[in-house]
């Protein structure tokens, strides 16, 4: 296991902002290819108003086909299977301002009830290289709304992630490890 791989380990439960950017600056670039494939998520709690969103809505992780084909949102289906979900209808106002609101149970089974609704064959984003804390990496650009997910390579199979979203101070972050 590499020092990486054991640093994330020890912080799965989380780690104060300052840390967790710290860690990511250490990390390197990942280019657009080594993120093709599908990618199982789990968040890595930084205290940030978001934190909990994700696990409470059953978000699975992200797809990529190529670098214009990326499916941003997966969220299991009624059979637990992956299922790529249109990030655009998401009420980024209500994450943003009330995010107690967005995890209360009547927001959470509204999302269950139009879940099926908004999935989607359409990608939602696609990949470009961007300067981020002053490294080009990949990252991944939501077509309809304002949120950059940003990634660094902990090892091949696994990246640490930060989603940069406009009205959003403190980092959001997660880790993808590849789906085989």
């Amino acid at each position: 296991m590499t020092e990486a791989l054991r640093w994330l380990d020890r912080h799965r439960g989380g780690a104060a902002p300052v840390d967790v950017l710290a860690f990511f600056d250490r990390l390197p670039a990942v280019g657009p290819d080594t993120l093709v494939g599908r990618w199982r998520g789990t968040e890595l709690p930084t205290g940030s108003r978001l934190d909990g969103l994700l696990p409470a809505y059953r978000w699975w992780g992200k797809e990529v086909v190529d670098a214009e084909t990326v499916h941003p949102l997966l969220f299991c289906d009624r059979a637990g299977r992956p299922r790529p979900v249109d990030p655009a209808p998401a009420p980024l106002t209500v994450l943003r301002r009330a995010p107690a609101l967005a995890r209360s149970r009547p927001a959470r089974a509204a999302f269950t009830v139009v879940r099926p609704l908004l999935r989607t064959r359409r990608p939602g984003g696609r990949l470009r290289p961007v300067e981020h804390r002053g490294v080009v990496t990949t990252a991944l650009l939501y077509d309809r709304l304002p949120i950059v997910d940003v990634f660094r390579q902990v090892d091949p199979d696994v990246l640490l992630g930060l989603m940069d979203m406009r009205g959003l101070p403190e980092p959001f972050a997660f880790v993808l490890a590849r789906d085989r």
